[in-house]
């Protein structure tokens, strides 16, 4: 299964080399962990999200003939405060 969304994601992605998959147990399921280069995260996404959904069905149904669950999440580094709290700037008082 996890040669499988690799191999899906590279083919999207400009940077084949920065993909990394993380697979953890949890909850009953299995879960897919997708990190991009950040130049990428847009591409594995799709628009309105249609190309991760797809990616999802795909490894749904992939694990459910193997009588398993699987999840997959993206990561995203580009969020604003990655790891933390957003940070808020004080007004400057003039």
């Amino acid at each position: 299964m996890k040669q499988l969304v690799e191999y899906l994601a590279r083919a999207l992605v400009d940077q084949p080399e920065a993909v990394e998959l993380k697979v953890t147990p949890a909850d009953g399921a299995v879960l897919y962990e997708l990190k991009v280069a950040p130049g990428d995260v847009g591409k594995v996404i799709g628009r309105d999200g249609r190309t991760v959904n797809a990616l999802r069905t795909v490894l749904q149904h992939a694990a459910l003939k193997k009588g398993e669950k699987a999840r997959l999440e993206i990561i995203d580094d580009r969020k604003v405060g990655a790891g933390g709290p957003p940070q808020v700037q004080a007004p400057v008082q003039p």
